[in-house]
Parts: C-alpha cells; sequence; structure tokens
C-alpha cells in the first residue's frame, strides 16, 4: 500500500464512495463529463483500487480530476452504490495539499477560482456578488453584460433586489459580526488553511513559469486549451 493511497483512505470521502467496484462502466456511460472531455471515472476508481502510488500521483497532477462537475449522477446510477465522485472530490483535496493541483491547466484555476469565490464570501457574505462580476473578466457576457455592469444599481433597484442595502432583502448587505463567524468557520473546518496552500503553491509555479501573481492568475483564468476536449467533439 502506498504512502498517497493511504492518505486518500483517510479522507471519509474514500470511506463513503467506494466499497465494491465491479467496473461495469455504469458511471461513464452515465456520466456528462466524460461525454465532452477525456474522462473516464471508471478509469480513476480502478487507478485508486490499485493502491499504486505512481499512477495516483500522476492523477494528482493530471487533468482528469478536474473534469467532473461532481453532479453525482454515477451514485445514482451505480448498482454497488459506489460514488465516483466523491473519490474525484477526495483526489482534489490532496492534489491541492501536495501542491500537485499547479501542474496541470485545469488544476492551476484553483488560484482564481478560490480568489473569487472565498473573496467573495469573507467578504460580503455571497459566493458571487455583483459588483466583483466584471465585464472585462467576462466578454461573453457581450453587450447586455456590459450595460448591466454599467448600470448595477439601477438594475438592481429595478429587479426588487436591495443590493447592498440595509435590512432584508436579496443581495443585502451583511453585517460584520455575520462576516466574523463566516471567517471563524472558514478557520475552524480548514478552509483558512486550504487557500493558504493555494496561494503558496500557485507562487512557487508562478516563478517557476517566469510571471508574475497578476500573469498567472489572469493566465489561470483565460487560457483553456482544446486538448482537454473528447476527440468525437
Amino acid at each position: 500500500m502506498g504512502i498517497l493511497y493511504q492518505k486518500l483512505t483517510q479522507d471519509y470521502r474514500i470511506k463513503e464512495g467506494l466499497k465494491a467496484c465491479i467496473n461495469c462502466g455504469t458511471c461513464t456511460a452515465i456520466c456528462p463529463a466524460a461525454e465532452f472531455y477525456k474522462y473516464n471515472p471508471k478509469t480513476i476508481v480502478n487507478i485508486v483500487q490499485s493502491q499504486d502510488d505512481d499512477q495516483i500521483e500522476e492523477l494528482l497532477k493530471g487533468e482528469q480530476i478536474w473534469y467532473c462537475g461532481e453532479c453525482m449522477s454515477c451514485v445514482t446510477r451505480c448498482p454497488r452504490k459506489n460514488a465516483p465522485g466523491l473519490v474525484i472530490m477526495a483526489l482534489r483535496s490532496l492534489s491541492i495539499d501536495m501542491g500537485y493541483f499547479v501542474e496541470s491547466e485545469k488544476g492551476r484555476q484553483q488560484l482564481p477560482l478560490t480568489r473569487a469565490m472565498c473573496g467573495n464570501i469573507l467578504n460580503y457574505g455571497y459566493c458571487v456578488y455583483p459588483r466583483t462580476y466584471k465585464y472585462e473578466d467576462h466578454p461573453e457576457s457581450g453587450p447586455v453584460g456590459k450595460w448591466i455592469g454599467e448600470n448595477l444599481d439601477a438594475v438592481h433597484e429595478r429587479l426588487g433586489s436591495n443590493l447592498d442595502g440595509k435590512g432584508p432583502g436579496v443581495l443585502r448587505k451583511i453585517p460584520q459580526e455575520s462576516l466574523d463567524e463566516l471567517k471563524a468557520i472558514f478557520d475552524v473546518t480548514g478552509a483558512t488553511r486550504r487557500m493558504k496552500v493555494v496561494e503558496e503553491a500557485s507562487k512557487r509555479k508562478a516563478e517557476e513559469m517566469g510571471l508574475s501573481m497578476e500573469e498567472y492568475e489572469k493566465r489561470a483564468f483565460n487560457v483553456t486549451g482544446t486538448q482537454h476536449l473528447n476527440h468525437k467533439i
């Protein structure tokens, strides 16, 4: 039994999600991600069951574990009630803890994702906060997205939301006391430590690539190669 496999088995998601795979391939057949990406959940489960550290390390440094959308369709169809989606979550977690995630293009997207989502939660109390959603970062939203950004307050007033307002309502301003509680939850659950790991590993990778952290983040956010797609598309 390899060291990486031992680390994986300490994750409750492996205990809950991997009981006795019979290699039927139903998870791959039902998987939406497998239709579009070079992704095979059955193969990933087989590698984990092999307990082979070399293969597991290759997974942790590779692209495949980042293709899963965590929809859990695999759980609903597996005749043995395995959960490849939970196995993927455990692999992602270990990949980040080991700093291996920066070795793949999809893995490097953890930096902008962590900064944006966790930053919004800790600073504003929302996963998605309108004032941090910039058209420049999302040109795919088109002229309508650009117009909404330029007229944000008027749009939300018309929609009846309470953007940054006091009292109840959608997108109301979250009290500092509640934000402090969110920060405490991050600290206790290990999310703060995880954010630090992502930052430190990304910084080392940026230096290795000869990029500033700003350049590294922009590249991770904007650049996606076509090598990820299923050849049938």
